[in-house]
C-alpha cells in the first residue's frame, strides 16, 4: 500500500502510514510523486507558527508522473498539450471551479470551492493530497503542465509555489525592461525574482537581506547590487518586490520608490501588527501598493516556461539540499529548521 507522512501538530513527530488508493472519481488523475520540496510554510507549520487542519499531508511543491487517468479526466494541460500516462507533470497548488466569479476575475486561488494541495485534512473521503506521500490524487479543475523530462526533479518541484508566486508578483509589477527593481528578502523567492527580473531586462536589480551569504548568492542570479537592511540606497527604484514580510521593510519600501513606483508585497503571510504608512506621501508620489497571495493560471504557465528555458542558465540546484527519503521526513524538517537552506527536497522515486 502507498505510504505517506502523517502530520498532526508540532508536538508530535511524523508517522509513516500506509493506505490503499481509492477509486478515482470524475475528473481525477493519479500521480506518482517524484520529488517534493519543503516550502517555508511547511516549516512554519512543523514549528507550530501556523496551524493547518489535521491530520494532514504537508508538501505542495511537487513534481510527479501520471500513473492513471480517471473517468472524464482532462485531455490537455494548461498549455494545450495532450495528457497521457507516463507524462512528467507539475500542478498548481490549488483546484477551483473555473465558473466561480473570482476565477473568472483572474483570482482562482481565492475561489469559494478552493482546494489546496498540502493544506487539506485527511478524511475517509479526502486523502493523498500532499507531497509528502508516494502518490497525489489531482482533483477536478486542477491546472497542470507537462514538463520537459530533462528538467531535474528537484528544480521542477519549485515551479508550482516559489516560481509561480514570483511570476505573479512580476505580473502585478508590470513591465520590467529598463526599470530598477529592488528585491527585499533574498530567500528562495527573492533569488528567483532576481533571476526573472534579469531575464526580463531590468536595468538594475538590488537585493536586500540581513544574511550576507544569501546576498552574495543573489549576485549569481542577476542581482547587480546588494545591501544589508540598514544600508542606504544611492537612488530610488521603480519597483519593490517585498518577500521578507518584515513590517519595517514594507514601511520603508514606500520611501524607496520613485514617483509613480509600485510596491508588491508578498512575504507577510503570518499574523503581525498593522503597517503604518503615510497616506499623503502615497498620494502625492502616485505610489501603488499591491498584495499577492499564491498565483493564477497565467502565472503558473509563465513559471513553467521560465524554468524550462532557464534552469541551465542559473545554478538553482545549489539552492536545494537533497538526499532525504520519505522515511527521513523528520530529519529533513529538522535540517531545514537548524540549517536554514533555501530548500530541502524529499526524493520520492
Amino acid at each position: 500500500m502507498p505510504k505517506f507522512a502523517n502530520f498532526v501538530d508540532c508536538n508530535q513527530k511524523f508517522s509513516i502510514n500506509s493506505q490503499p488508493l481509492p477509486v478515482l472519481k470524475e475528473g481525477e488523475i493519479l500521480v506518482k510523486n517524484l520529488c517534493t520540496s519543503l516550502c517555508r510554510s511547511d516549516i512554519h507549520t512543523y514549528q507550530g507558527k501556523r496551524v493547518e487542519k489535521s491530520p494532514t499531508i504537508l508538501g505542495h511543491e511537487i513534481v510527479g508522473v501520471i500513473e492513471e487517468l480517471g473517468p472524464q479526466a482532462p485531455l490537455r494541460d494548461v498549455r494545450g498539450n495532450d495528457l497521457k500516462i507516463g507524462d512528467k507533470i507539475t500542478w498548481a497548488i490549488f483546484a477551483s471551479s473555473p465558473e466561480d466569479d473570482l476565477s473568472k476575475a483572474g483570482i482562482p486561488q481565492k475561489a469559494k470551492d478552493l482546494f489546496k494541495y498540502g493544506h487539506e485534512q485527511i478524511t475517509e473521503h479526502n486523502h493523498f493530497h500532499g507531497g509528502l506521500s508516494e502518490y497525489t490524487i489531482l482533483r477536478k479543475n486542477t491546472p497542470m503542465a507537462i514538463l520537459n523530462n530533462e528538467l531535474p526533479n528537484e528544480i521542477a518541484s519549485l515551479i508550482n509555489c516559489s516560481v509561480a508566486t514570483v511570476a505573479g508578483a512580476i505580473r502585478l509589477a508590470g513591465e520590467l525592461n529598463g526599470k530598477s527593481v529592488l528585491v527585499n528578502g533574498a530567500g528562495m523567492l527573492g533569488i528567483i525574482a532576481c533571476a526573472m527580473a534579469s531575464k526580463m531586462g531590468a536595468a538594475k536589480i538590488i537585493a536586500i537581506d540581513q544574511n550576507k551569504e544569501r546576498l552574495e548568492i543573489s549576485r549569481n542570479f542577476g542581482a547587480s547590487e546588494i545591501h544589508l537592511p540598514n544600508e542606504s540606497l544611492q537612488d530610488k527604484v521603480d519597483i519593490v518586490l517585498e518577500f521578507s514580510g518584515a513590517i519595517d521593510a514594507m514601511e520603508n519600501s514606500i520611501q524607496l520608490l520613485n514617483i509613480g513606483g509600485a510596491a508588491i508585497w508578498i512575504g507577510a503571510v503570518f499574523a503581525q501588527p498593522a503597517v503604518q504608512i503615510n497616506a499623503e506621501y502615497i498620494i502625492r508620489n502616485l505610489i501603488t501598493i499591491k498584495g499577492l497571495h499564491n498565483y493564477n493560471n497565467e502565472d503558473f504557465i509563465n513559471a513553467v516556461s521560465f524554468m524550462e528555458m532557464n534552469h541551465k542558465n542559473f545554478e538553482f540546484e545549489q539552492l536545494i539540499k537533497t538526499g532525504f527519503k520519505l522515511e527521513e521526513v523528520e530529519a529533513a524538517f529538522e535540517y531545514a529548521v537548524n540549517h536554514n537552506p533555501f530548500r530541502v527536497s524529499i526524493d520520492l522515486t
